[in-house]
């Protein structure tokens, strides 16, 4: 074990928080993983603690319920835990046409990528200030960076990630709290996304990555008191080059990249997605 202190990762039972909670298990930080009941988040907790030399806490909770948050903070705060680095990894994705969605999906979007970050976030600070020097990593998305067909409500909740971890950077920084949002392309968390980012275009394929490989990108980024971290080449090349562009050749390419991905069943898709993990976070040219 190599402090007192705890990383609480939320989102944690499989795709990206997973290999988050490995990545930090990796460099001896002891953990509290969060995710929904019935995801096998004790399992992975024993199986943790048995690989590396640090303390797991596993905790079921659903962070979209209205008092959720708060009483995950409160189990916390009783079990004399103390945190120096908090993970707001959990969320949902989609890829359809706005018509297509329904308005419960929407509203499950704002209320996990949204309202659970910012609560958990202003439940936890008074902690982190304590525990300073402390850290925030948000999970962001390339989304929070272009205005994209298909990813309308999801691509809003990550711009409203990106600019709230900026702002709350400056805040913080005097306080010895240090935040960082991550940003990803697409990541192959499951078979359902793989399916959707193969069926994209080119760039598509090529901006996206494994989980395995963002992981450790994220945690340096963090550790190292990065504002934004962008993981890949190509994903960086894109971002720069919307800066530079002409709208129109941007959005010829936004528009091909969009138009040829195909989501899956909103049935099947709502299944893999409720895992409280990012998933069908397809790379575009403007994400």
């Amino acid at each position: 074990m190599n402090s007192k202190f705890y990383t609480l990762i939320t989102g944690a039972s499989m795709g990206f928080g997973k290999v988050l909670a490995e990545e930090c298990a990796r460099r001896n930080m002891n953990l509290i993983l969060v995710a929904l009941p019935g995801e096998s988040l004790h399992e992975l907790a024993s199986a943790i603690k048995n690989n590396y030399a640090v303390d797991v806490v596993a905790i079921e909770k659903d962070l979209c319920g209205d008092q959720s948050c708060h009483e995950l903070f409160q189990e916390v705060h009783e079990s004399g835990l103390q945190i120096n680095m908090l993970i707001n990894n959990a969320g949902v994705g989609g890829t359809q046409f706005f018509h297509d969605g329904t308005i419960a999906r929407y509203e499950e979007q704002i209320r996990l990528n949204v309202l659970a970050t910012t609560v958990m976030t202003h439940l936890f600070i008074g902690m982190l200030k304590r525990n300073a020097p402390s850290y925030i990593l948000n999970v962001g998305s390339l989304a929070s960076f272009f205005s994209l067909q298909k990813k309308q409500v999801y691509g809003a909740t990550k711009s409203f990630i990106l600019y709230f971890s900026k702002s709350l950077r400056r805040e913080l920084q005097s306080e010895n709290v240090f935040v960082t949002v991550v940003c990803p392309g697409g990541m192959f968390t499951n078979d359902t996304v793989t399916k959707t980012i193969n069926s994209g275009s080119f760039i598509s394929r090529a901006s996206s990555m494994r989980p395995e490989d963002v992981a450790p990108i994220a945690i340096d980024g963090l550790m190292k008191k990065k504002e934004v971290v962008i993981p890949g080449r190509i994903n960086r090349t894109i971002v720069f080059l919307d800066g530079i562009l002409p709208r129109f050749i941007v959005r010829f390419f936004e528009e091909r990249t969009m138009k040829r991905l195909r989501a899956p069943s909103p049935r099947k898709e709502a299944n893999e997605e409720r895992s409280h993990t990012r998933v069908l976070e397809v790379a575009p040219v403007k994400n």
